[in-house]
């Protein structure tokens, strides 16, 4: 991944296209752990040529879920949390290094927090944050 700077108003114009890329992963997520009890068996089964329908779901849900993950990592975003959809753009505030925290349900970016506070350390987004 290319870690890259947003501004505020940056981030705020990515965050249409991270939105879908999320729903695409938490769509996925839901459809493989819904899928994963029937699966087990089969995907054991498929390494001696078995296999089975609900295998080759959760590879098309893998595939969806890996493309988005990395569509969101090629520009330059921090997928923090996938279970719960966190991510963070690398941001300026006083001058300094701060994520802008972003997290799936929510319709804006209105969080910072330190580099080192994670999510716990968020805060609202104030005039100080570029």
């Amino acid at each position: 991944m290319n870690a890259r700077y947003y501004t505020l108003q940056e981030a705020r114009q990515a965050l249409p296209e991270v939105k879908a890329l999320m729903t695409t992963i938490q769509t996925a997520r839901q459809a493989i752990l819904q899928l994963r009890p029937e699966a087990w068996p089969a995907i054991s089964k498929a390494a001696h040529n078995g296999g089975s329908q609900a295998a080759g779901e959760i590879a098309l849900h893998i595939g969806r879920l890996e493309h988005a993950v990395k569509a969101i990592l090629a520009m330059g975003i921090f997928i923090k949390d996938l279970d719960h959809g966190v991510v963070d753009f690398l941001g300026k505030r006083d001058g300094r290094e701060v994520f802008l925290c972003w997290r799936y349900g929510e319709d804006d970016i209105a969080f910072w927090h330190d580099i080192n506070a994670g999510f716990a350390g968020r805060r609202p987004i104030d005039a100080a944050v570029l």
